[in-house]
């Protein structure tokens, strides 16, 4: 299959991209050197390689969710600027 320059004018027309004649004649060669490349990709024998999502190797990074022992509410507002009923006063916003 090859892509005429009638074919990117079209696409051009749907993306209303307005191209000069340079530019459809660069975007029908680089489109077809894409396919001729996506062809001899076509054309290796892939049997037996696993299907990839990602180069790298990914891992879940997150922690395990476990519960624990919590701080003593005394010792976290032992250093709060201002405290009242046992929680952070702060400032009124609204």
């Amino acid at each position: 299959m090859n892509i005429t320059k009638k074919d990117v004018e079209h696409v051009a027309l749907l993306a209303r991209l307005e191209l000069t004649e340079a530019e459809k004649e660069n975007y029908t060669k680089e489109l077809n050197a894409i396919l001729e490349f996506m062809d001899k990709l076509n054309a290796l024998d892939t049997t037996g390689v696993q299907p990839t999502a990602h180069v790298l190797n990914i891992h879940n990074v997150f922690r395990e969710d476990v519960a624990s022992n919590n701080l003593d509410r005394e010792a976290v507002l032992q250093n709060a600027p201002d405290q009242k009923d046992g929680q952070f006063r702060v400032p009124r916003i609204v």
